[in-house]
């Protein structure tokens, strides 16, 4: 066996070429020995042939089957889609020493940013401002920022303070907002200890004038926000989805919307790509995008970097350090994989 790591190469959907930069491109053949490292998806039987002596594999999603088991080499499982995979045995994995670790963390501060700039659009009514400039329906100083206001100083919450939220709140350190959070995986002291605050969620959402969600999918935060917290936000603030819908009543928060309830930023959405139906298009003072926060071009280049430091540290014998490694505690929690080993989801 050679002395660099045997790595099964086969990120698609994703392209060689959008998350491996020039440099690490050209880094990667010292690093590792790689198997197929091609853009389009390595035929399956080959696939299956070669992770029989392969020590990782860099992929989109776990679509090899039982082959796990047979793979006797195989140290790590590598995903570059920003999710665990599907259909994985992860019980397995942890009792057989195989990390599976995750991209997720390239994804935080690209978010972070667009929720940042999502909330400020949503609060001061800049997309408003823009359409009615375009279509001649402008009002000028006063008349043109009814109902707008600022972020500075502002009560903020979070929902979440995983990844994501890590990531936004030093963007937030400059506006002076004061920012509380709910987390139901986190302790109170952890919180404290980042300077939030520790809220009930119920609390949050009465007294956030800015309210950010931010939480990963789990079994057990579906429609979290449902009608009757929705219905206990301000009318002076302004709601920011940007994790994932599988978090809110979707159909609640487009009535409150449609009813002028309070404002919001949405980037995600229940099915996608949207119904061009969808209510939520023609909701009133709402800044829509197209699921984009987290796809801009130079910053998918993080995730081949944390990919190749990872595999450089595993090639060391070290633990890999950059990637999001699933926990015993949590896989089988999160809504996005269907997990093997913990009974039917």
């Amino acid at each position: 066996m050679s002395m660099k790591p045997v790595v099964l190469l086969d990120p698609h959907f994703r392209r060689m070429d959008e998350i491996f930069s020039p440099e690490d491109l050209r880094r990667l053949p010292g690093i590792v020995e790689v198997i197929w490292g091609k853009s389009e998806a390595m035929p399956l039987e080959d696939a299956v042939q070669a992770l029989r002596e392969a020590e990782a594999v860099v992929c989109s999603s776990w679509r090899y089957g039982d082959i796990l088991y047979e793979a006797q080499n195989l140290r790590a499982i590598m995903t570059v889609s920003g999710a665990f995979p599907q259909d994985l045995d992860y019980s397995y994995c942890f009792a057989n020493g195989i990390r599976v670790l995750s991209a997720a963390p390239a994804f935080g501060r690209q978010v972070a940013e667009m929720a940042l700039g999502m909330a400020i659009a949503c609060a001061r009514g800049i997309v408003d401002g823009h359409t009615a400039m375009q279509n001649g329906s402008e009002s000028y100083s006063k008349a043109g920022n009814v109902g707008n206001f600022n972020l500075y100083g502002k009560q903020v919450g979070l929902i979440g303070y995983g990844g994501l939220a890590r990531c936004l709140h030093p963007l937030l350190e400059p506006f002076g907002c004061r920012i509380a959070v709910y987390d139901a995986w986190l302790g109170e002291r952890y919180l404290r200890r980042h300077g939030v605050t520790p809220l009930p969620l119920e609390e949050l959402m009465e007294t956030s004038q800015f309210i950010f969600v931010l939480a990963v999918p789990s079994g057990e935060n579906r429609a979290l926000l449902d009608r009757a917290l929705l219905e206990r936000i301000r009318p002076d603030a302004a709601l920011i989805l940007v994790s994932r819908a599988h978090l809110v009543d979707f159909d609640a928060l487009t009535e409150l919307l449609h009813a002028g309830r309070f404002r919001a930023a949405i980037d995600v959405f229940p099915q996608e790509p949207l119904d061009p139906a969808h209510p939520i298009r023609s909701a009133p003072n709402v800044v829509l995008s197209a699921h984009r926060a987290g796809s801009v071009k130079e910053a998918a280049w993080e995730i081949g970097e944390m990919v190749l430091d990872d595999l450089q540290a595993i090639g060391k014998g070290v633990p890999p350090q950059r990637m999001q490694r699933a926990e015993p505690e949590l896989a089988s929690r999160y809504a996005s994989i269907r997990v093997k080993g913990y009974g039917s989801r």
